[in-house]
């Protein structure tokens, strides 16, 4: 598709791009030319009959550009050329759209987690300081980073506060503690809670003391 086409093409024709798809349209690995036409199939549906002559009139090109960008798009799996048959038992062919929106929605998606994830280490790092009450090292960053690669965000919180219940403002005594925790399966807050409330329990056991009387004894061997 020639740059005058495409002034064409915006010049004679109603199409609408949604601001978040200019976005993130080349992490389909998309050009603007083929974003521009994805918008244009797009306006006719999900699904819709595939009429190449038809397209060719509407958007002022040849058959020829029109087939080489349904092919492209094709290739890159951003949509589908199906065959029905109609009513009449007629065969037709007919443009899906669900791969684009499908990957589209992923790009999405995956952006949200990389934030979210980002966020986590962000906030690992401020807590770890803030029950330190100091600035970490570049080794102690490198630690918690090892830990976010490995473990939930609420497990090395819950490492963090038992470090610091028990007086230790260790990277390396938290280290150990996640390293026992998932050698006994923690891998959740609520198994920490289960974990540590038992503990607990067991260390305020009254310990059974054997009550023997020895004066009895020694009146016994008398």
């Amino acid at each position: 598709m020639k740059q005058q086409q495409l002034i064409n093409l915006f010049e004679d024709t109603n199409i609408v791009i949604p601001l978040v798809f200019f976005k993130k349209y080349k992490d389909l690995s998309l050009s603007l030319e083929e974003l521009v036409f994805l918008m244009y199939l797009r306006g006719k549906g999900k699904v819709f009959t595939f009429d190449p002559n038809n397209m060719a009139l509407e958007l002022n090109y040849t058959l020829v550009d029109i087939l080489k960008m349904i092919s492209t798009l094709c290739d890159k799996k951003l949509l589908v050329i199906e065959t029905y048959k109609n009513d009449k038992g007629i065969v037709e062919e007919k443009i899906n759209l669900e791969l684009f929106y499908e990957k589209f929605t992923s790009v999405l998606l995956n952006e949200t987690m990389e934030k979210e994830d980002k966020k986590d280490d962000v906030d690992i790092y401020a807590t770890v300081e803030k029950e330190f009450g100091r600035t970490l090292s570049s080794s102690e960053t490198l630690y918690i980073k090892a830990w976010s690669e490995n473990f939930n965000s609420d497990i090395i919180v819950e490492a963090v506060k038992e470090a610091t219940l028990n007086g230790v403002a260790s990277i390396r005594y938290i280290d150990r503690i996640l390293y026992e925790w998932d050698k006994k399966g923690i891998k959740t807050k609520e198994d920490v809670s289960h974990f540590l409330n038992k503990k607990n329990k067991e260390l305020k056991e009254p310990v059974e003391v054997f009550d023997y009387d020895w004066f009895e004894d020694d009146d016994a061997n008398e």
